[in-house]
């Protein structure tokens, strides 16, 4: 089974990405991403998932059975480098988006079984980071980080410069019975500026029984069912991706993988 879902011309509703446990493999994580026309509505229902409807660019209006979020967006492009709007939606609820604008939306999913509202999520309420240092170096934005409320789902977005590294040194989280590790299935959307760039990605594991190497172009999704999943940008293509993780513990729990972990350290960079 690939681990590399490519782009898609744009169906009748706008959408140009579909990942569904079926097709991964798995069992918790869904991904979805529409580009929609000014002045275009997508009605979703969300069944037995919780949705996190992210505002990848563009402006809109979303409007669940309880509450109204009108007016929402302020980036035309992820490369704008600010928090964006998102949008929570429990499970068994009905979600209009009416895009005020073109919109990139990303429509993220994961069961659900609790009583949650539906609620915004400001550019304000989003934990902005920067992590690592010299070549390792990302900026973060926490959407939906594990210490704010959902069933399944954590949602965060990550920004690495070209010539650089992310998701690295790399580490793994795919463990149900360790006291080091949770398992979250997980997805990355990627985006490039300019958009003819791509990354490399790899995934694998200890064993080497999962071992591959990508080249994720532009709205590509790479899934990384298991294992370590570093991402290396090239020379002239600042990389942004959008993670979704879920599993049967929500929480971001992970060990870095042995050989690599001296990258945290004082060791590096290594002088010259």
């Amino acid at each position: 089974m690939s681990l590399i879902s490519k782009v898609q011309q744009p169906d009748s509703n706008g959408r140009i990405q579909h990942v569904t446990p079926e097709s991964a493999g798995w069992e918790y994580v869904g991904f979805d991403a529409y580009l929609l026309k000014k002045g275009q509505s997508l009605k979703l229902s969300s069944g037995d998932k919780e949705l996190c409807l992210v505002l990848v660019a563009g402006f809109a209006s979303v409007k669940t059975r309880h509450a109204e979020f009108p007016n929402l967006g302020k980036r035309l492009s992820p490369f704008e480098r600010i928090p964006p709007y998102s949008v929570y939606v429990p499970h068994n609820d009905e979600v209009e988006v009416y895009a005020d604008s073109d919109l990139e939306l990303a429509v993220c999913n994961a069961p659900s079984k609790g009583n949650l509202p539906a609620r915004l999520i400001a550019p304000e309420d989003v934990g902005v980071e920067h992590r690592g240092k010299g070549r390792n170096q990302r900026l973060v934005h926490n959407i939906l980080p594990d210490n704010k409320e959902a069933d399944s789902l954590l949602v965060v977005e990550v920004y690495t410069d070209e010539g650089a590294t992310s998701s690295y040194p790399s580490h793994k989280h795919d463990q149900k019975t360790s006291p080091d590790e949770t398992y979250l299935e997980e997805t990355y959307y990627h985006r490039f500026d300019p958009e003819p760039g791509f990354a490399m990605q790899r995934v694998y594991t200890d064993d080497r029984s999962l071992d591959e190497c990508m080249a994720p172009y532009n709205r590509d999704v790479v899934t990384v069912p298991r294992g370590y999943h570093p991402v290396a940008t090239i020379a002239g293509y600042d990389n942004y991706y959008l993670n979704v993780m879920a599993g049967p513990v929500r929480l971001w729990k992970f060990t870095w993988e042995k050989d690599h972990a001296w990258v945290n350290s004082d060791q590096y960079p290594r002088s010259k």
